[in-house]
């Protein structure tokens, strides 16, 4: 669905315009397009569409457009499109469907462009997003006030994009092409001054002075005659330059020769940004923010401080604390240029966040990658301080628990600011700075109750607002979960729900002695939800994640997406979930941490265990179904994957599709599921969906190098299986972790996995996991230079996946084969293995291990020194392996590229190929491929006889060689070293006439 505002109103399904029906819900339309993904009220939407004089029917006839658009989008395949909250309702629009934000995203391009000296790319940029616009005006016809208040600004960036590109085009000598142009352009806006000197320039530049002139002498009329006012002071020093023929009017001569472009800076490190979103209806606490907001200002100003500055938010759950740390945190950002760093350590659960798991985080984002990520504790601190040492950086830490939690995570300097809310005053922190947090007076309670409930509503009964307040305990949670039913219920008055709240009178005097007063607010909310709503919000609490998807409430209540979508809703408009991010099918939900303690009690008290277990490995079951989906996405097929009998819970076939259609990003937004949900079905005695979710989430953990999730996963489901005395599966969590420790470069550790997995397949008579771990076995081999053993266990696996029909596991082993008969010198039988590996790896239909192939074909070529042939199977690969978003794998092909550019003769080419194989290796921290790449750069050193260089990059690949312990290039790389080493030698022995010396 496309949605059109930069011109005439427009919506595009399937490449047919909808009816959107009469003036109310274009109106209503246009005021959400214009702020696309951003909250619109109810207020907002009426004034729209009836000025300032509102009918007593306005908020319905609101609600009437809103449903009619719903049922449009829904009857078109989107009925997720209107989002409802307490307040308002969002357009949810994705990247590329609103016309608006691709004109805006193009012309930041040309700016960014421009910046850059590009001025041709800029041009196309600014050209392309010109030619989005269907007329003039943005939005044109519809006949509202606010809609053509805010659209004003859209028409305007149209005429000032124009205005830009046309600047550039005249720097680019393209005059005589602009004068056309530029005079319909002052015809429409006569009174644009730019405008007018942009055609008095083109006009000189080709040779028309008196034409020229008489634009200004025109310009001049006009502006006297319509403002009375003489033109600005800009296009007077035009007209006397033109006048006098000044040179620096000459258009600038375009250069000739082509610029030697610099080699590639290193890339400036990541600056995080990590806070969550600012808070909108901010209320009150000024006394704590500027408190905070100085001690951080006198904390970085003064010389004479050492320590890291720390300041303690302390207070009671529901209080507010992390709302007042994350408004000030936003606030003071600018004074930390270098990011801003937030965790959520749970101080108040059951499973509070470790310093481990929090530091691998900030270190990731601080530009770490997952191979570099040392293993114990300590390492991990340290490396965050290091990298923290010379950086301004804000980091806040929300509910800590105790000291321990938080001092791994303290910076080592003051250069940086640490900003804790706590639940208690974590006295243990030597010098740091407490603020300490309590209820709201009156006055702000009766703000924040404005601002959720409505400021007309509250001042029409103050008495009773202010009762309501006394009932909550002026806490904010209470607060804004009461102004929320009122939102929600627009027909109550607020003497309606102080008389329900009074009803709860022994519940409500616990109020000011801790969580029973939240406790009792969010349960009159939660009995305004419906059954099931009660059900999910319950069932809800089994999951030990952080945040929830929409297919996760499915699973829970075993009913269609749709009725579950709905439900969450429900949910969210109630206050009891939050929305978290994501948008249509990707939305995301989660607790506040005291409503997910009540949830939890709801729980307890209203399911029993059995519904609790069968809830359980319902979700688990889906989680299986999808990630399983999302693995034969993302490889083409069910490729090296072993799976349980483990019960699935099934999904619709579109839902699926749209669920997983971009793999990677799936995987890692159910990351945490998929952690907790190994666990969890390990301690709920689901044994083979533990171990087949730990086998399957590697796609992820692989491809985002999360070895430590990884670790953490397949230890917990191996001691599951083992208990369970579950054979094949402790053979499956051993051969996945040996693939694990050949990812970390442990190959004696892989060896001995595969080993024992091997002997436990056979054992129980498993074909498929032994040729899974004979061909990792047969890696090791090649790696370790036992050539007949490693071709010995690659023939044996090839046998059985022929056996099974396996066309991409049969493709895989026979490209390996076909490397050894390359490395023993045989590029002919590697050509005959290669060919059938490529059909079968089309047969199967794996784009991924197609590209292997051909990568394998590109060597071939190589060692038949046909550097041309090589060069088009490469380039053809590193075109598909883009295409599939394998950054390991576009690093190998381009090393290949780049030698097949120096046996071209092209070593400029060459060089630019390898050196962005070394950056791609470096970004996804796996050192074969850039110990190859940096080979590659070795041998064309030496070519370009720079023996230096030669020696620099050939130890380089040497040491790294050595630090996976891979003997066969190890000798590659030694005798290559020792020919650039003799060169240097050789060269140093050499006088000045270039006779040898001595």
């Amino acid at each position: 669905m496309e949605f059109r505002i930069l011109g005439p109103l427009e919506v595009i399904a399937d490449a047919e315009r909808l009816d959107v029906g009469g003036a109310r819900q274009r109106i209503t339309l246009a005021i959400l397009m214009l702020d696309a993904n951003r909250l619109v009220t109810v207020d907002r939407l009426a004034e729209a569409i009836y000025g300032e004089q509102l009918p007593p029917t306005a908020r319905a006839q609101v609600q009437i457009c809103i449903s009619s658009l719903r049922r449009l989008f829904a009857a078109h395949g989107a009925p997720d499109t209107i989002a409802t909250h307490s307040r308002g309702y969002i357009l949810r629009v994705g990247d590329g469907q609103l016309d608006a934000q691709r004109f805006e995203a193009l012309t930041a391009e040309a700016r960014r462009a421009r910046n850059a000296g590009n001025l041709e790319e800029a041009v196309t940029k600014y050209r392309t997003a010109l030619k989005m616009w269907r007329g003039d005006e943005a939005l044109q016809g519809i006949e509202s006030r606010p809609v053509q208040a805010s659209a004003s600004r859209l028409t305007e960036e149209r005429i000032t994009t124009n205005e830009d590109c046309i600047n550039l085009e005249l720097e680019l000598g393209r005059h005589q092409e602009l004068v056309g142009e530029l005079t319909s352009l002052i015809e429409e806006y006569p009174l644009r001054e730019r405008l007018r000197g942009q055609l008095m320039l083109a006009l000189y530049r080709s040779g028309r002075r008196a034409e020229a002139l008489q634009v200004y002498r025109l310009a001049r009329e006009t502006m006297i005659e319509e403002l009375g006012i003489e033109p600005n002071e800009q296009l007077q020093r035009l007209e006397h330059a033109i006048l006098t023929a000044d040179e620096s009017l000459e258009p600038p001569v375009q250069a000739t020769k082509v610029p030697v472009e610099p080699p590639p800076a290193a890339a400036p490190p990541p600056v995080p940004f990590l806070l969550p979103s600012a808070i909108a209806d901010f209320t009150g606490r000024t006394k704590q923010v500027d408190a905070i907001e100085r001690e951080l200002a006198l904390a970085s100003e003064d010389p004479t401080r050492f320590a890291v500055p720390i300041v303690i938010v302390a207070g009671k759950g529901g209080i507010g604390k992390t709302t007042v740390a994350v408004h000030t945190a936003h606030m003071v950002a600018e004074r930390f240029p270098d990011g801003q760093l937030f965790a959520d350590l749970h101080g108040g659960a059951s499973r509070q966040v470790s310093p481990m798991h929090v530091l691998e985080r900030f270190l990731r984002a601080l530009g770490v990658p997952g191979n570099a990520m040392p293993e114990g504790l300590e390492e991990r601190a340290e490396m965050y301080r290091a990298l923290l040492a010379d950086r301004r950086t804000l980091v806040v830490l929300d509910d800590a628990a105790t000291e321990s939690q938080v001092l791994p995570l303290l910076p080592g300097t003051r250069m940086s600011a640490v900003l804790i809310t706590s639940r208690s005053r974590l006295a243990g922190l030597a010098g740091a700075i407490h603020v300490d947090m309590d209820v709201f007076d009156s006055d702000q309670s009766m703000e924040l109750l404005s601002r959720i409930a409505g400021t007309v509503r509250v001042r029409s009964e103050v008495s009773a607002a202010k009762e309501l307040a006394e009932l909550c305990g002026q806490l904010p949670l209470a607060l804004r979960i009461a102004g929320a039913r009122l939102s929600a219920r627009p027909h109550w008055s607020i003497e309606q729900l102080v008389s329900r709240l009074e009803d709860e009178t022994r519940r409500l005097d616990e109020l000011n002695h801790g969580d029973m007063g939240i406790r009792a607010s969010i349960s009159l909310t939660y009995e305004s939800v419906g059954e099931e709503a009660r059900r999910l919000f319950r069932r809800l609490a089994i999951l030990d994640t952080g945040h929830f998807s929409v297919w996760m409430g499915a699973a829970l209540l075993d009913r269609p997406f749709a009725e579950a979508a709905d439900l969450f809703d429900e949910l969210a408009d109630a206050q009891l979930i939050e929305t978290a991010g994501g948008y249509g099918l990707h939305s995301l939900y989660n607790f506040h941490d005291l409503i997910r303690v009540f949830s939890r009690e709801r729980l307890a008290a209203e399911e029993t265990p059995a519904e609790r277990k069968v809830a359980l490995e319902r979700v688990l079951g889906a989680l299986l179904f999808l990630t399983e989906a999302a693995h034969r996405r993302e490889y083409g097929g069910e490729y090296i994957q072993i799976h349980s009998d483990a019960p699935r819970w099934p999904l619709p076939e579109r839902l699926v599709a749209s669920l997983v259609a971009e793999p990677l990003p799936w995987y890692e937004r159910e990351r945490p599921l998929l952690v907790s949900g190994i666990r969890q079905a390990a301690q709920a005695g689901f044994v083979d969906l533990s171990w087949d979710l730990a086998i399957s989430a590697v796609t992820l953990f692989e491809s985002r190098v999360y070895l430590d999730d990884w670790r953490e996963t397949h230890e917990t489901a191996l001691a599951a299986v083992r208990q369970a005395s579950n054979v094949r599966g402790e053979a499956a969590m051993l051969y996945s972790r040996g693939v694990l420790h050949i990812t970390e470069k442990r190959f004696p550790e892989a060896r001995q996995d595969f080993e024992e997995a091997t002997r436990l397949f056979t054992g129980i008579g498993d074909d498929q996991g032994t040729a899974l771990v004979l061909r990792n076995i047969a890696f090791l081999d090649r790696m370790s230079g036992d050539v007949d053993q490693a071709t010995a266990h690659y023939e044996r696996a090839l046998a059985m996946f022929e056996r099974m029909g396996d066309q991409v596991a049969s493709a895989y082993v026979l490209h390996n084969l076909a490397q050894l008969r390359l490395d023993a010198g045989d590029p002919e039988a590697a050509s005959a293995l290669l060919s059938d590996a490529l059909a079968l790896s089309r047969d199967g239909g794996s784009r991924r291990v197609e590209t292997q192939v051909l990568h394998r074909m590109g060597d071939t070529y190589l060692a038949w020194n046909e550097p041309d042939l090589a060069a088009d199977i490469f380039d053809t690969a590193l075109g598909m392996v883009r295409d599939i978003g394998d950054p390991v794998g576009e690093a190998y092909i381009l090393t290949g590229l780049g030698i097949a550019r120096l046996r071209q003769g092209q070593t400029a080419r060459a060089e630019n190929a390898l050196r962005d194989a070394v950056r791609l290796a470096r970004t996804t921290g796996d050192r074969l491929p850039e110990a190859r790449s940096l080979l590659g750069l070795g041998e064309l050193a030496l070519a370009c006889e720079d023996a230096g260089h030669a020696v620099m990059h050939f130890e380089q690949a040497l040491s790294l060689f050595r630090s996976i312990r891979t003997p066969m290039y190890e000798a590659r790389t030694l005798i290559m070293l020792a020919e650039a080493r003799a060169m240097v030698e050789s060269e140093g022995r050499m006088g000045e006439s270039g006779e040898l010396v001595g």
